[in-house]
C-alpha cells in the first residue's frame, strides 16, 4: 500500500486545478437561460401529453361504463 503524502497531494490538487477552464460570466448567464427555456419546454410538453392521455382515458372509461 502506497504512503500517503499529505504535501505531494496538495500540490497535486493545485495542479489539477489550474488546469480548470472556468466559464466566463457570459457563458454561466447564457447556460442558465438555456436550462431555464429547457425546463419550461419540457413542462409544457408533459403537462400537454398528460392532458391527452388523461382526455384519452376519460374517454375510454366514459364509453365503457355506460
Amino acid at each position: 500500500m502506497a504512503t500517503a503524502n499529505p504535501v505531494k497531494f496538495i500540490q497535486e490538487v493545485r495542479a489539477e486545478v489550474s488546469k480548470v477552464v472556468w466559464p466566463t460570466r457570459r457563458e454561466v448567464v447564457l447556460t442558465t437561460i438555456m436550462v431555464f427555456i429547457m425546463a419550461g419546454v419540457t413542462a409544457i410538453f408533459f403537462s400537454l401529453v398528460d392532458i391527452l392521455i388523461r382526455t384519452g382515458l376519460t374517454g375510454v372509461l366514459a364509453y365503457f361504463s355506460s
